[in-house]
């Protein structure tokens, strides 16, 4: 009986730490990576996000670009996402109670605020800096305190801020390059309990038990970026860039830690001005590299995770595999400059998810499409405001989790609406 609890126990953990990492991941990249460095991007889906440079925000996306400018270029903004998560179709059961009544729920996401503010100082023809601070990832999921399969949902809160330094040098009058190191702090906040499938199982942990509460782990981890543009002339121009990302740890006041690796990213960016028009075309393909995303470690647990996990954490370390993709973003634009007051923009991306055979409730990933519109109102010769506006829509996915004591199959399925107000000036 004992070597029994002790598999079954292993068996919670497992499944506990897979449905609380793979929710942070949510937020980490393709369930729900931000996109959150300016109010242009959002209202053209960031087509061409790499190479346009219409306001300082570019450097985000590729740090060569800040050799387009020949002003000091200032501009500052926040986004709004609004996750709208929904979990139906919910079979649910456990050893100890059989099936496990489960209502269906669409209150799982969240609203958050992520703002930007980016700095382009050319110093002169050939050389520019910059300096920048904006939201990569950033989500909350949370279920309420008595849903029934609560091993699989509980609460999820991630942040994350990066503060950039970049340099560019315009090599001759087509090609640009750059170079920008990340500083990125973040902050997470993971609960879970044991759920109703554990009613009347004797040693296993009983319903309404806190098999994991990591309370704002945070911490820093250092990246880079490099970036290339080749402009064949005033209208028609490409970006390339890469970002590194490291592996992160964040810890709590407790002494949890939390090791996981973050996903690297290249992104190709075309920018076309038709000529004697008042219309151009921009598009851009972004790899995010998850198929490098293969185990996530949780370590120094504390004294009630360590007795459910004592059979499974080797000298107070546990490990556990994923099977991550990589994924991929298509986005195509349009920019139409109407007059000397107003410019309007619209966007369509698709993106893909990063999951493939894991899937959670907690991780409502699926591939998705961005429907996306804008607009920016010259003040003057110098300031102007952007709006941005885009709508996320998922697809229905099919999820199963399990573990030796309870199963769950559900239906979940996840939109967001991204809103943008930015302000820029020249000096």
């Amino acid at each position: 009986m004992m070597n029994k609890t002790r598999v079954l126990k292993k068996s919670l953990l497992a499944v506990t730490i897979a449905s609380t990492t793979l929710a942070s991941q949510q937020a980490l990249a393709a369930g729900f990576q931000l996109n959150a460095q300016s109010a242009t991007g959002i209202g053209r889906a960031f087509a061409g996000d790499a190479v346009i440079a219409d306001n300082a925000s570019v450097m985000a996306r590729n740090p060569a670009a800040m050799a387009l400018f020949d002003k000091t270029e200032l501009s500052l903004g926040f986004e709004s996402i609004t996750s709208m998560i929904e979990v139906k179709d919910v079979t649910y059961s456990g050893t100890g109670v059989g099936n496990v009544d489960v209502a269906n729920t669409d209150d799982v996401g969240d609203t958050s605020i992520a703002p930007n503010i980016h700095l382009i100082v050319p110093v002169n023809d050939k050389f520019a800096w910059g300096v920048n601070a904006y939201s990569n990832f950033g989500t909350k999921t949370e279920f309420s305190d008595n849903y029934p399969a609560s091993e699989f949902g509980g609460l999820t809160d991630v942040k994350s801020f990066n503060f950039g330094v970049a340099g560019s040098y315009r090599i001759d009058e087509q090609f640009s390059v750059g170079a920008g190191i990340d500083f990125i702090y973040g902050q997470g906040t993971f609960k879970r309990i044991t759920g109703d499938g554990f009613l009347g199982l004797g040693q296993i942990p009983p319903s309404g038990t806190n098999i994991l509460n990591v309370d704002k782990a945070d911490g820093w981890a250092v990246g880079f970026n490099l970036g290339a543009v080749y402009e064949l002339d005033e209208n028609n121009r490409f970006g390339l860039s890469y970002r590194y990302s490291p592996e992160f740890e964040a810890k709590d006041d407790s002494g949890q830690k939390v090791t996981l690796p973050l996903p690297d990213m290249a992104e190709f960016s075309g920018f076309h001005k038709i000529e004697d028009t008042k219309f151009a075309v921009h598009y851009s393909i972004q790899y995010i590299g998850w198929g490098d995303f293969d185990k996530i470690e949780f370590s120094n647990l504390n004294s009630t995770q360590s007795t459910i996990a004592s059979s499974s954490a080797v000298n107070g370390v546990y490990t556990n595999e994923y099977k991550w993709q990589d994924g991929w973003h298509y986005a195509i634009g349009g920019t139409y400059y109407l007059n000397n007051d107003w410019t309007l923009r619209a966007g369509y991306m698709y993106d893909t998810s990063a999951q493939d055979s894991v899937t959670s409730i907690s991780v409502p990933d699926s591939d998705r499409q961005w429907f996306s519109t804008g607009f920016t109102y010259h003040i003057d010769d110098k300031s102007n405001v952007d709006f941005g506006f885009t709508y996320l829509m998922g697809d229905d996915v099919k999820v199963t989790e399990e573990s030796s004591v309870t199963n769950l199959t559900a239906t979940t399925h996840a939109d967001a609406i991204l809103l943008g107000l930015q302000y820029s000036r020249s000096f």
